[in-house]
């Protein structure tokens, strides 16, 4: 049990990684075929095309995240840039095209089963109030060769 315990939240970071640079990079390099979609979303899918920044910032986005995801760096960082991504897919694909779900879900639980595993990193940014941070002591913003004089 605490083998698979310890295997799952990697398992589960490679597949959100390898999931989101992969279609990030088929945008740009167009190396999966894009199946039809359906009127509605195909109509809103062209509407943001058209606007001609989001789709190559968005999938630019995608990649960067998917590569910290697969690196192992960042990775409470990536979760909380892909955390409003994934809520889109799961609501484009729940309200415009229900056919592609499956993947979309089982992107969803990752992102939850990840940001469970990483929930200390997240902790500090869930309260309900912040206090601000302390000046820090007049020894500490001295120069180092002054604090090892005195």
């Amino acid at each position: 049990m605490n083998t698979i315990r310890k295997y799952v939240p990697t398992a589960a970071r490679l597949f959100l990684g390898l999931v989101f640079t992969v279609f990030g990079l088929n945008f740009f390099l167009h190396f999966l075929p894009t199946p039809a979609a359906p009127p509605r979303a195909a109509a809103f899918g062209g509407a943001l095309f058209a606007s001609g920044y989001l789709f190559p910032l968005l999938k630019a986005t995608e990649v960067v995240a998917g590569l910290l995801l697969l690196s192992g760096f960042f990775v409470p960082l990536a979760l909380a840039i892909l955390a409003p991504i994934v809520i889109n897919i799961v609501g484009f694909h729940l309200f415009l095209a229900p056919s592609g779900l499956p993947v979309p879900l089982a992107v969803l639980a990752a992102e939850i089963f990840l940001a469970w595993s990483y929930r200390a990193a997240f902790a500090p940014m869930l309260h309900l109030r912040t206090a601000l941070p302390l000046k820090a002591t007049a020894a500490a913003e001295a120069p180092r060769s002054v604090r090892l004089a005195a």
